[in-house]
């Protein structure tokens, strides 16, 4: 790819409604909704103070363009005459979330004009987070890794949220300025360079962006509009205005700051965090709309970009098409994929797990998507979800661990505490291999051992006590004993710092080297490549524990067997007449299991009598004659 930066097309110059826009020739355009104030100034602080009014357009906003400024010039808004507030659309708080503004370059120089994106069916998704991934914590930090994850088979980066939150510690949804990038971890120039090194290595970015709240800490939005609603309440927070009065400029502000990321970051996909915590009685609901903005300005860019929706609700109208009643969303996190899995390899039953337990429950899970689709959930003492079956398979997200079931543990143990490296193999192919879009949370490719626990750097006491209370009480479904770690202790952060070099040590190395061959077999054998739940059949076993799991695609077909017993079983699989080949074995000794009783080839007769050691995987392939 050339090293000279490209001509900007005019569908990448991209001015937000709101915020400082800096227009060149030392000119700068400062737009802000603030339809509760009756005068609104521009408070330059530096590097000359000034004030300067600013007028008043319809529907609340405010506007002007000043004179000799500069980008690196600090400033506020005052409202009213005496209330000083950062800008609401910041593009950078270089001193934390209550200190001023700062006006940056409106583009930046690119080298990644030819890329388009990757189809969403190749997505193989690592979530990170950018303060614990490396010792540094930054964007910069990053980017000499990405080599390896490269050689893993990884096609997609997914950081979490890196709007501003305050201080310097925090998972990221406490964001307070949607349009900051964090300034801890390299601020808007250390995320361009992390999205070009990711393009140049043929790596797409997610960016995770929190539409449903912001944090506490900071958030002065209230000041200037109605940006919030007390009709609904969320978890973490006041509820935004998405279906109110007001709430066409809300809308407006966060499709913007979608856009905003997609365009001036060269962002390729957004995870949009707990949609079910958007509250929107409106006919055309927000999230719908935010997805029909995303993609007209993928079409302006010849680019591709997807939205991919966090949901709890089990509600394929998120997914489903347009015309067929959905919002059009491309894809969604599978959080019943995981349970049904998790469930299995560690008998947990406490919370939401109480609803899972059965092997064919995993077994419904790869053959529809959802398992609750309109079946009583005991955890929530009503139905949940509707059916999925007909959604395509590459709209599902699934995961064997991620942010929140790691570190929504008291003690954030990852699987690699809580299970054998067996149950590990054995996960990691039910996952890799399933006909869905596979997510790996940082580390777990060779088994870090590092917790991931929640983590804050608030300056406020009373809002610190209240984090803490609200974890004990997050905890009360679980039986889990002992008291949580203090989310503001700076060693809890410490703690969740990966330990990067066990990837090149005893099993660590070997559960490492098992990824790269589950993602390379999904790249390369095409009854894995190809993701479909037509061309699947799936057999659950219940008393032997074990989940068959059958593609096919190209006159080739590929037998999957998940065996999640505690013990060695033998069962007859019914398989086409045939050899067939083995791809894949995870108790062979190379990948440091017990030996594998199952020789390089079997042969069926209409049917094949397997024996498997207890928790785990074996790959068997046949291609048709002629």
């Amino acid at each position: 790819m050339s090293e000279t930066p490209q001509k900007t097309h005019p569908a990448h110059q991209f001015t937000p409604a709101v915020g400082a826009w800096y227009l060149g020739e030392g000119c700068c355009r400062f737009r802000v909704w603030a339809p509760l104030a009756q005068l609104v100034e521009v408070h330059l602080l530096a590097p000359r103070e000034r004030l300067v009014a600013m007028a008043r357009r319809p529907r609340g906003y405010y506007e002007t363009i000043v004179e000799d400024v500069a980008p690196g010039a600090l400033y506020r808004y005052r409202l009213d005459g005496s209330l000083e507030r950062p800008d609401p659309a910041s593009q950078f708080q270089p001193d934390d979330v209550h200190g001023p503004s700062q006006v940056l370059e409106a583009h930046l120089d690119w080298d990644d004009g030819a890329w388009c994106g990757i189809p969403l069916r190749d997505y193989i998704l690592y979530e990170l987070h950018v303060g614990t991934f490396t010792s540094e914590g930054t964007f910069a930090a990053i980017i000499p890794r990405l080599s390896e994850l490269k050689t893993l088979g990884i096609t997609a980066l997914e950081l979490m949220p890196i709007a501003q939150c305050p201080g310097t510690r925090n998972w990221g949804y406490d964001g307070v300025y949607p349009f900051a990038v964090q300034h801890s971890y390299g601020g808007p120039d250390g995320l361009k360079r992390l999205v070009q090194a990711c393009h140049r290595h043929g790596l797409a970015v997610v960016l995770d962006v929190v539409y449903n709240h912001l944090g506490p800490d900071g958030n002065y939005l209230g000041d200037y509009g109605p940006y919030f609603t007390e009709r609904y309440k969320t978890p973490w927070g006041a509820a935004l205005n998405f279906d109110g009065p007001h709430s066409d400029e809300v809308r407006r502000f966060f499709i913007e700051n979608a856009l905003f990321w997609v365009t001036t970051f060269h962002i390729d996909a957004l995870r949009l965090d707990a949609v079910h915590a958007i509250v929107d009685h409106s006919a055309q609901p927000f999230l719908e709309e935010l997805g029909l903005a995303l993609h007209a300005r993928a079409e302006a860019l010849n680019r591709r970009v997807y939205a991919i929706a966090e949901s709890a609700l089990n509600d394929s109208r998120i997914i489903r098409p347009r015309e067929l009643g959905g919002y059009g969303l491309d894809a969604q996190w599978n959080d019943d994929f995981h349970h049904a899995l998790r469930v299995l390899l560690t008998g947990d039953r406490d919370g939401y797990y109480q609803d899972f337990g059965e092997l064919q429950q995993l077994a419904k899970a790869f053959r529809d998507g959802f398992v609750y689709a309109g079946e009583y959930s005991r955890y929530r003492w009503r139905r949940h979800g509707n059916s999925s079956r007909n959604i395509p398979a590459q709209q599902f997200v699934v995961f064997a661990q991620n942010h929140d079931q790691v570190g929504n543990r008291l003690f954030g143990e990852r699987l690699s505490q809580l299970v054998s490296l067996e149950a590990l193999k054995l996960a990691a192919s039910a996952v890799i291999l399933s006909p869905f879009i596979p997510l790996l949370f940082m580390g777990e490719e060779y088994g870090e051992t590092a917790p991931f626990q929640y983590f804050i750097s608030h300056l406020d006491p009373q809002l610190v006590d209240a984090v803490r209370r609200g974890r004990r009480e997050e905890f009360a479904a679980f039986i889990w004993q002992g008291e949580p770690p203090d989310p503001q202790d700076v060693m809890t952060f410490q703690d969740a710092k990966l330990n990067q070099h066990l990837r090149h040590e005893g099993h660590h190395r070997a559960l490492f080297a098992f990824y790269q061959e589950l993602i390379r077999l999904r790249q390369e054998l095409p009854a894995l490549a190809h993701l479909s739940k037509e061309h699947m059949e799936v057999l659950g076993f219940e008393r032997e524990k074990i989940l068959c799991v059958r593609r096919w695609c190209e006159g080739q077909e590929v037998c999957m067997a998940l065996h999640f017993g505690s013990s060695q079983s033998s069962f007859r699989l019914p398989l086409p007449v045939g050899q067939w080949q083995k791809w894949l074995d995870s108790a062979e000794e190379r990948w440091c299991g017990p030996g594998s009783p199952v020789g390089l080839a079997v042969e069926s007769d209409g049917e094949v009598s397997l024996t498997l050691p207890s928790e785990s995987c074996i790959v068997l392939a046949h291609t048709a004659e002629g």
